[in-house]
């Protein structure tokens, strides 16, 4: 009797531990909005990796989950989902619905057909910060507005690499590195 105690307290502690390890490394979570639509809908669940920028630097296309300056109903940092477009030192320039990076145009295919990216913004990405906007451009609070603003990478949680739901969309997220193109002409 007091050996199989022993062997079910055993069996708890290394529960314990292994989920400790698990939610140190990755966190779920649950789109909440339309704001990365087609790429990601509301109600998918993902897996992030939180580690990932601990030792190494976000890319542009990486999908990211972070604490912005929003409060959900209950007081607590709301948590956003969004694509990472510009990174520390480049300088972003948005007009006439057309982004461009570090004056070229900025291809990025994973946007609805016809898609508009409304506001104008132009500014270098100061260190520490990156510049980061939902796939559905038309209905996304992103760094494009003053309510959010740039996004510290303090805040940054982790890069979304894996949807689990729904069943038919499951697999891993891939990073898409948008070309700087010359497609449209660079900016004067």
């Amino acid at each position: 009797m007091k050996k199989e105690i022993i062997e079910w307290i055993k069996t708890i502690v290394l529960s314990l531990v292994i989920a400790l390890i698990i939610t140190t490394f990755i966190k779920p979570t649950i789109v909440k909005n339309y704001s990365m639509v087609p790429t990601l809908d509301e109600n998918n669940f993902l897996i992030v990796n939180r580690l990932l920028y601990k030792q190494g630097t976000p890319k542009r296309g990486d999908i990211i989950v972070f604490r912005s300056p929003l409060k959900t109903a209950a007081g607590k940092d709301k948590l956003l989902i969004k694509r990472i477009i510009a990174l520390p030192g480049e300088e972003i320039v948005i007009r006439d619905g057309n982004v461009f990076i570090d004056g070229e145009y900025l291809e990025e295919p994973y946007l609805v057909e016809d898609s508009y990216t409304e506001g104008t913004v132009d500014l270098v990405i100061p260190e520490g910060k990156i510049f980061a906007m939902g796939d559905n451009r038309e209905n996304s609070l992103d760094s494009r507005d003053d309510i959010l603003g740039l996004v510290d990478m303090e805040d940054v949680i982790g890069k979304a690499f894996l949807r689990l739901y729904p069943l038919n969309r499951m697999g891993f997220l891939t990073t898409y590195v948008p070309a700087k193109s010359n497609a449209i002409t660079a900016l004067n």
